[in-house]
């Protein structure tokens, strides 16, 4: 390693060159984040090579980022971040604990490491703004609430927590006290889910000196400290909320405990799935910025996914945003701002993007909700599709700007015959390119600037102006479900079901958000249509939304279920049907007592569009009906087939596509148009779940014997045999491999075993979908 005194004289040499070779041609910032990628190890190793790297290997941030991407659960903090990573690679104590003083070296500045050490070693005692312009009000009734405030614009009320405990509990002093040995969960950047008891949260907040610390935000306080949730109540202008309907374990995260030192805070962000969120502040102060929907601040890069629409946003610290980006803005571009005092609560309305910044210790507790304000807001977001989720977020950037000129002629002729056919992008991302750190201010202002003039260019956060940008051939049952939705599919399905059920004078609404987010209308009338060909009552109020859980829409009327089979494209959606069909005939050949607990099948048949109309062909599964034939689906049939896309072609199809890439549904053609369906008499009765905790031991033992039996029936139906055939008509289309490396003929001719060809296909499908799992896996792993 090269001396620290290796210069006296007045004009130092600058060692970068010498010590960094051809890294000397990265800015810095690039350095730091290549080495973001390395092992601890490596890190310590690379420290021994120059100089330089030894300064930047031996960054605080650079060893926090380490450790907070090995933890996952307890975190230990060590009194520096480098002692903790070293203390979680398992060494000896005697290697942690000798740490002797740091190198110094001169010769060596940079620019980006001193305002990173700036904003690390920062203190706030001054920076506030007490002159903000969100609105104060001390007294608001939920009349003048709705009227003036609700989706419109921010406030920040007083007099709400005044009755609170938790106005004099919530310090820091108390909560240690009481909650000392308490692990809360900490938010930050990283996969792992991090915890710290308070104690040693607290002992962390006294200690650090980190740009953004790390932030109690937890979502489950009420499960790990239930005496937190009875020094509270819901201020009653945000006691309604639609998730109430749904059962705890069901309900999206919906309430946080929030405590943070001074320089924490949470950088910028629309709340998830455009919930509204009130804020109560118990002790300390933080400061506030606030865009309204569409207006992207500077800074900031959202992706949408093209494929399920999920939304990653790359943001600055709340601190670096202060610092670095803040000063740089025109009067005009400057966010709404407010100072947050000890007993204050801000609303924050739907879509609206919001910084926080905490400029001492603060406690606070905060719930996102959903209301008939913004129910339908909700739903649109859970939708399926893109471009929407960019709209509501970044206004029309996210849409090109050829497509803008189409618009602004659109808008002027007829705004209301606009849609999203018109909005093709020459993109597939929607990208609000992040401005770079840069010594030219007046250039990046000006960008700033030409944002702002373009976000005012006819962008209204207004419901039937966003769903324009909705893509009407995705539809909910088939599309790819976003992994950042706060809740998956099929909890959406019963949030819905269960409002419409729980709030009947609301039901208008809930419609148009049914429609938004799972194309209730569409397959209304696909319902209204079977129902007339084959003479049955229309579904009344209660019945016009799909119910159940299913992956497919099923409508449950009074004496009748129809199911709608869509999963997973056109020929899965036909073999999902055949082999119900082939099942129920099966059960009545052979007498089986099963067919006495098993609906009865009254219809079924497959719905289509031709020239614009619909048209029902009833199809009993036993041949390959004409609308199949031309969209080329027609199976390999074995000698004796029945039923065309029977058990047989449903383990064969299963068989070919295990293993493949996901893709999403088949693209047969005419599959977004064809929707084959059963028709069956409704069960009386109510499902186990209903009764679950009615029953008594004896009536569960009862039915455990009962379901025992009816299995064992199950187990001695008849199986079509699928034939060694059927297996090498698949296996020359396609070139398998197997477990361990072991092909499962290879191992029966070892062993002398014969395998029925239905077993083999199981074999075989299940390790192909193993090979498909790992694959996945790997390829998250290195994403």
């Amino acid at each position: 390693m090269e001396n620290s005194h290796e210069s006296q004289s007045l004009h130092l040499k600058d060692r970068r060159v010498d010590a960094l070779g051809n890294f000397n041609l990265l800015p810095d910032e690039l350095i730091c984040a290549i080495l973001d990628y390395l092992t601890p190890r490596d890190i310590a190793r690379l420290a021994c090579v120059s100089s330089v790297m030894y300064i930047f290997c031996n960054e605080e941030p650079l060893w926090m980022s380490l450790c907070l991407k090995k933890v996952n659960g307890p975190l230990p903090y060590k009194g520096s971040w480098k002692k903790t990573t070293l203390h979680l690679e398992n060494l000896p104590n005697k290697y942690i604990d000798y740490c002797r003083k740091p190198l110094q070296f001169d010769g060596f500045h940079s620019f980006f490491l001193y305002k990173r050490l700036y904003r690390c070693h920062s203190t706030l005692d001054g920076f506030s703004f007490d002159d903000g312009n969100v609105e104060r009000q001390n007294v608001l009734s939920k009349e003048q609430f709705d009227r003036e405030y609700d989706r419109k614009k921010p406030v920040l009320l007083t007099g709400l927590a005044e009755c609170w405990p938790a106005r004099t509990n919530w310090t820091i002093d108390k909560l240690l006290l009481k909650y000392g040995d308490t692990a809360f969960k900490i938010s930050q950047r990283t996969a792992g889910k991090i915890s710290m008891k308070f104690k040693d949260y607290v002992s962390y907040m006294n200690e650090q000196h980190d740009e953004d610390p790390l932030y109690i935000f937890d979502h489950k306080f009420g499960e790990s400290a239930p005496g937190l949730l009875e020094d509270y109540n819901v201020p009653q202008i945000f006691q309604e909320d639609f998730f109430d309907v749904l059962d705890r374990d069901s309900r999206p995260p919906f309430r946080w405990l929030i405590i943070g030192p001074e320089r924490s805070g949470a950088s910028w962000h629309v709340d998830p799935a455009l919930t509204s969120a009130w804020n109560t502040l118990l002790c300390g102060r933080k400061r506030w910025a606030l865009y309204p929907p569409g207006r992207v601040p500077l800074g900031v890069t959202v992706h949408v996914n093209d494929e399920d629409g999920d939304v990653n946003i790359d943001t600055p610290s709340s601190l670096q945003w202060w610092l670095d980006y803040y000063p740089l803005l025109a009067d005009e571009d400057k966010p709404i701002e407010c100072t947050q005092l000890p007993g204050e609560t801000i609303f924050v309305p739907s879509g609206w993007w919001h910084c926080v910044l905490n400029l001492e210790t603060t406690v606070a507790v905060t719930q996102n909700f959903v209301n008939p304000r913004n129910f339908e807001f909700v739903c649109l977001d859970m939708a399926p599709g893109f471009q929407h989720k960019g709209v509501c977020r970044v206004g029309l950037l996210a849409v090109d700007g050829g497509c803008l000129m189409n618009m602004e002629k659109n808008m002027s002729c007829d705004k209301d015959n606009f849609n999203n056919s018109d909005l093709t992008r020459k993109e597939k991302r929607v990208k609000i390119l992040r401005s770079q750190e840069s010594e030219n201010h007046e250039e990046t202002a000006n960008a700033a600037s030409r944002r702002y003039n373009l976000w005012k260019h006819g962008f209204s956060y207004d419901i039937n102006y966003l769903t324009m940008f909705l893509d009407r051939e995705k539809d909910h049952y088939t599309s790819p479900w976003s992994s950042g939705n706060c809740i998956g599919p099929r909890e959406m399905r019963e949030w819905l079901s269960r409002l419409w059920v729980g709030k009947p004078r609301m039901r208008e609404l809930i419609w148009k958000g049914a429609c938004l987010a799972i194309n209730a209308d569409k397959w209304l009338e696909c319902l209204g249509k079977i129902c007339s060909f084959h003479n049955l009552p229309f579904p009344n109020d209660d019945e016009k939304l799909p119910v159940g859980t299913g992956s497919n829409p099923v409508y449950v009327m009074d004496e009748y279920v129809v199911k709608i089979f869509v999963e997973g494209g056109l020929e899965a959606s036909i073999l999902g049907l055949g082999t119900e069909l082939e099942f129920y005939n099966t059960l009545c050949e052979v007498d089986s007592p099963l067919k006495n607990y098993i609906p009865t099948v009254l219809a079924s048949g497959i719905l289509h569009l031709e020239n614009g109309s619909f048209e029902i062909d009833s199809w009993d599964g036993k041949k390959v009906p004409d609308v199949l034939a031309k969209c080329n689906l027609i199976p390999e049939t074995g000698k004796g087939d029945v039923f065309p896309f029977g058990i047989r072609s449903k383990k064969l199809f299963e068989y070919r596509k295990a293993g493949l890439p996901e893709s999403g549904p088949d693209s047969s053609a005419g599959s977004n148009s064809i929707w084959p369906y059963l028709i069956t008499k409704r069960c009386k009765g109510k499902i186990y779940a209903e009764l679950r905790d009615e029953l008594s031991w004896e009536d569960v033992l009862n039915l455990a014997s009962f379901l025992g039996e009816q299995l064992q029936n199950l187990h001695s139906l008849p199986y079509p045999s699928l034939g060694n055939s059927s297996l090498s008509v698949v296996e020359q289309k396609k070139e398998f491999s197997f477990a361990n490396g072991m092909d499962i003929n290879v191992a029966c001719n070892e062993l002398d075993i014969h395998i029925p060809a239905e077993w083999e296909i199981f074999v075989r499908t299940l390790s192909q979908k193993k090979k498909d799992v790992s694959s996945r896996l790997n390829k998250w792993y290195t994403i």
